[in-house]
């Protein structure tokens, strides 16, 4: 059976194109235009959903996406809200949050067991240890919204930027007629709107009258023939951040947008009556019943009870009954009625009015699937019910008007003021800050006229602000709302002794939950919100958080005003993931010989935002066989590595000596010139954050090298400390300006030999010395250091010369086999030696004394970052140390990897941080923090690998590899080069 009404003017359909969709297993169809809520209501279909903790039938409540009865899967697509996602053609959808389907959902049985599951139940499931396990799988079992799809693919969705002069924020009436008032007056106006058109309750709040339409249309037409006017529609304003900057969110992307004044036209959230039975499919607000006929002209039910406290219910029942639905009752909650317009005209229909009435209780039909019936019954002068005088009332829809709560959620983190208004009964501005202006239901004004005419004031309000001429008058601030009807009930909630009267639809919170929980002691509104999760939903509250401040207000004797409301933090509505991650935009950098690594047929990896070449493929050879050849190449013969990445900064000035000895935990005042030593850099806590090499060409100038990841952070650091200090120095970051390569192995020395004429003997040239030479005839600063525990040459050049630099070595040392390696070879040959990489062999805790490097910190120097906090470490005992260790040599199991646990009897010793298979020992090696009872030589500990097996190692010295050095000697290095030829 089709709902579908005959064409209505201004519908969102388009009935020339029928899609069909597939839902639960039942196939379907709607109109393009038509949201997979209307579609499946127009089909007849009523439980669309269940609830999240007791599985109850759900179907509309607002049908304007704040709420969450309607939330289905497609597919990898999650929790895909119905009310505002579009139908599209082969859509396979399923509700979320059942066990065998929305209709036979065997988790429903939880509803029986609500008596046993109070408010604040999981708090105390938990507390109990013993049972916390059990509580734990049940809840996991249960819980959880939609079927993760590991399979998925990333989304990416664009970022972009934008700005103006005014942003409005709502494109209803008063919205509308605030973005033309600024516009006519010279600003440039963004008007945003989630939904997919503008024109908001003005379109579809008629009351049977249609001349209300056309005006809005009207104000429609006038926006879009002005060229200052950009509106974005299906566009959450999802928060406010400080100088107007609003990001606005779309279905396929996030625009962070600027504005020089902002226009708050949210309006208001139709709230639920708290009644028995409230959430039944079948009971809506009235808005969405409205909303449901005018948009997707889909009939909401065949016969309504109307149950009301304002004026919009009049308008709601007029809607209902031009449009073949058979009103049979209103209820009207309030014991006096002012006539008006609308209420004559619903008693000239002949739709009876229950006044000073309540609707105590929806009755169920019989599949439980929605509403046979409303029980009303009188209402005592102190707000209580009297059921022993109801009756019942059949019907199979119930609509709700009895309040609105504004949508100030953007106001609160405008940092705006506001107070709770009696006659409103609604929280309005009482102070707005520069630049934010409010209007329409946020500022309390519902009547159709006078939000026109807020409007208009606000925009040219905002004009003025931004020096526009207005006439004075025309922008004057005043309060235009109607006092004579209130547009809310002061307590439209109706006590039942049963239960099931629900105040928050997402987290199935019942009336009752609130007395109990405040009883306990939770009566301040932000312990009473954490404790029951009221406004914790995805829903944030919308549709609960009024009523819950107005429970806890009679409760403590308290007005609403000073129970006030819950913190409002962005963002206040739903923003998928997808949007916050962006185009997962990571700038990569490449050094200067990126082309040449690509050429040799490297393999690329990240190390911090740069591509460096984790090892070069040889035809027909394994990842683990061309690392061990590369790093065999640089034991034995020579091997030629970019280290370019590594930072690289220039000092000088008188003061330059003084700013490194303050910086760095060594001594460089006494650094001879021609010479350069290891430099350790600590935070003021006393942990390592970066390490390098300091040389020194004169006396007042420095070049000094910092680890790759470290760069950016490092020289934004000393920057801070040279304005901080006013040194006498100067500091200038040549990391991209200058290239580096790194010429390593016992046949180094001939090959640099070729390209130089400078003396490289060891005498001339001594390891940790420093030279200016020309290489290949290319102006260069030489370094003789070891990291690789090998005759080595770092070499630094100009940028723009390291192609031909490389291409210059890679030819000298074609007669000694030179082999470029990447960075997983420089790191087993460094791990050979023992050297401590900052970042993997530390982290953000590591003091030097648990890294083994108190060798090199100077305490006795007057002052350096962290020296203070090193002092005080020194007086607690040491919980960790960085040892050495090997596998036996025959082992052939699965090695330890990285960050795998170190096991002492049963308890967590400690952890590995580098580990390899060192083709120079025949065994695996590597660093781990143990114990410091575990640290001494010889001492045996266990690994416990990914399988849970464990794994026996044994406490060994560093370095591994060479541990006196020898292969820096001159006499060692001669005799290599005999040996080779």
């Amino acid at each position: 059976m089709s709902h579908r009404l005959p064409p209505l003017p201004g519908e969102w359909i388009d009935r020339s194109q029928r899609i069909e969709f597939t839902f639960e297993g039942d196939r379907l169809w709607g109109y393009a235009g038509d949201i997979i809520t209307s579609a499946l209501w127009a089909s007849g279909r009523r439980t669309l959903g269940r609830s999240f903790k007791y599985h109850r039938p759900r179907g509309i409540l607002s049908l304007a996406n704040h709420d969450v009865n309607v939330l289905v899967q497609h597919g990898q697509q999650l929790n895909l809200r119905a009310d505002v996602t579009p139908i599209a053609a082969g859509m396979v959808l399923s509700a979320v949050n059942t066990n065998g389907g929305v209709r036979s959902d065997r988790n429903s049985v939880l509803d029986f067991f609500s008596p046993f599951l109070p408010v604040g139940f999981y708090y105390k499931a938990f507390h109990n240890r013993r049972w916390f396990p059990f509580w734990e799988r049940l809840i996991r079992n249960i819980s959880g919204l939609g079927a993760v799809d590991v399979s998925t693919p990333h989304l990416r969705t664009a970022k972009r930027y934008d700005f103006c002069q005014v942003l409005v924020i709502g494109a209803g009436v008063a919205g509308l007629a605030a973005a033309i008032a600024a516009a006519e007056a010279g600003a440039e106006v963004v008007l945003v709107d989630e939904n997919p058109r503008v024109g908001g309750s003005g379109c579809y709040q008629l009351g049977a009258d249609d001349r209300q339409a056309e005006q809005v249309q009207a104000l429609v037409q006038a926006v879009q023939g002005c060229d200052r006017i950009r509106v974005y529609t299906s566009t959450v304003a999802a928060g406010y951040y400080a100088d107007h900057w609003v990001p606005l969110v779309e279905p396929d992307r996030m625009t962070k947008l600027r504005a020089k004044a902002v226009i708050m036209a949210n309006g208001a959230y139709e709230q639920p009556a708290v009644f028995r039975n409230n959430d039944l499919p079948g009971v809506m607000l009235a808005s969405a019943a409205q909303r449901l006929i005018y948009r997707y002209a889909v009939k909401p039910m065949q016969r309504a009870v109307v149950f009301t406290a304002n004026r919009d219910g009049y308008r709601a029942a007029l809607d209902l009954a031009k449009h073949g639905v058979e009103v049979r009752a209103i209820v009207e909650l309030r014991s006096h009625l002012t006539a008006s317009e609308l209420t004559q005209a619903v008693t000239a229909q002949g739709m009876p009015i229950y006044l000073g009435h309540c609707l105590y209780e929806a009755q169920a039909s019989p599949a439980q699937d929605g509403v046979a019936a409303a029980v009303v019954c009188p209402v005592a002068a102190n707000g209580e019910p009297q059921p022993q005088f109801r009756q019942t009332i059949a019907c199979d829809g119930i609509v709700m008007s009895v309040g609105w709560a504004p949508a100030a959620n953007l106001l609160y983190q405008a940092g705006a003021k506001l107070r709770f208004d009696e006659s409103l009964q609604q929280f309005v501005p009482d102070w707005l800050p520069p630049g934010i202006f409010a209007c329409g239901r946020v500022n309390g004004v519902y009547n159709f006229q006078q939000k026109l005419q807020d409007g208009k004031r606000a925009g040219l309000a905002a004009a003025a602000f931004l020096g526009y001429a207005v006439t004075p008058t025309a922008a004057h601030s005043v309060w235009l709302g109607d006092r004579t009807e209130s547009p809310s009930h002061p307590w439209p909630i109706i006590e039942h002794p049963a239960g099931k009267n629900f105040v928050d639809f997402d987290e199935d919170l019942q009336y009752k939950d609130f007395p109990n929980a405040i009883q306990e002691g939770f009566d301040n509104i932000e312990l009473l919100k954490r404790f029951t999760t009221v406004g914790m939903g995805p829903s944030q509250g919308k549709h609960a958080n009024m009523n819950a401040l107005r429970i806890l207000a009679k409760i403590t004797g308290k007005t609403p005003g000073e129970v006030g409301t819950t913190t409002a933090r962005p963002f206040f509505h739903p923003v998928p993931m997808s949007h916050l991650a962006g185009r997962g935009f990571s700038p990569e950098r490449h050094t200067p010989l990126h082309e040449r690594h690509a050429a040799l047929n490297a393999k690329f990896m990240l190390a911090g935002m740069w591509r460096r070449p984790e090892y070069y493929q040889r035809p027909g050879k394994r990842r683990e066989e061309c690392i061990l050849a590369e790093a065999n190449a640089v034991r034995h013969g020579v091997g030629l590595i970019d280290v370019g990445t590594l930072g690289k900064l220039e000092l000088h000035g008188p003061d330059a000596a003084e700013f490194l000895e303050r910086v760095y935990t060594g001594r460089f005042r006494n650094l001879k010139v021609g010479m350069s030593r290891y430099a350790l850099m600590l935070d003021e806590s006393g942990v390592v954050i970066d390490d390098g090499v300091v040389a020194r060409f004169s006396p007042e100038q420095f070049y000094f090298t910092t680890t790759t990841g470290g760069a950016t952070a490092i020289y934004r650091e000393l920057s801070r400390l040279n304005t901080l200090w006013q040194l006498d120095c100067g500091l200038v970051n040549l990391t991209g300006a200058q290239a580096a390569v790194n010429l390593a192995g016992p046949d180094s020395r001939a090959v640099l030999a070729k390209l130089t004429d400078l003396d490289l003997s060891g005498a001339a040239f001594p390891y940790l010395g420093v030279r200016a030479a020309n290489v290949a005839g290319i102006p260069a600063r030489l370094m003789r250091v070891g990291f690789v525990g090998e005759w080595g040459y770092e070499i630094h050049v100009p940028a723009e010369s390291a192609p031909a630099l490389w291409d210059a070595l890679m030819a000298a040392g074609a007669d000694w086999n030179i082999t470029p390696f990447g960075v997983e070879a420089q790191r087993l040959l460094r791990l050979e030696k023992g050297h401590v990489i900052v970042g993997q062999d530390t982290d953000g805790l590591t003091t030097p004394r648990e890294a083994n490097l108190t060798w090199a910190i100077k305490m006795e120097k007057p002052f350096f970052v962290g020296q203070r906090s090193l002092q005080a470490i020194a007086q607690r005992p040491l919980k960790q140390i960085l040892v050495g260790f090997m596998l036996d040599p025959n082992y052939t199991g699965y090695p330890p990897q990285e960050c795998h646990l170190v096991i002492d009897g049963n308890d967590i010793a400690g952890r590995v941080t580098s580990v390899a298979y060192s083709p120079t020992l025949s065994r695996y090696i590597g660093l781990a923090y143990v114990k410091p009872e575990l640290a001494a030589l010889g001492t045996t500990f266990s690994i416990r690998l990914s399988d849970r097996s464990l794994v026996t190692a044994r406490v060994s010295p560093t370095p591994f590899y060479d541990p006196d050095n020898q292969r820096q000697q001159e006499t060692v290095l001669t005799t290599l080069q005999e040996v080779s030829i």
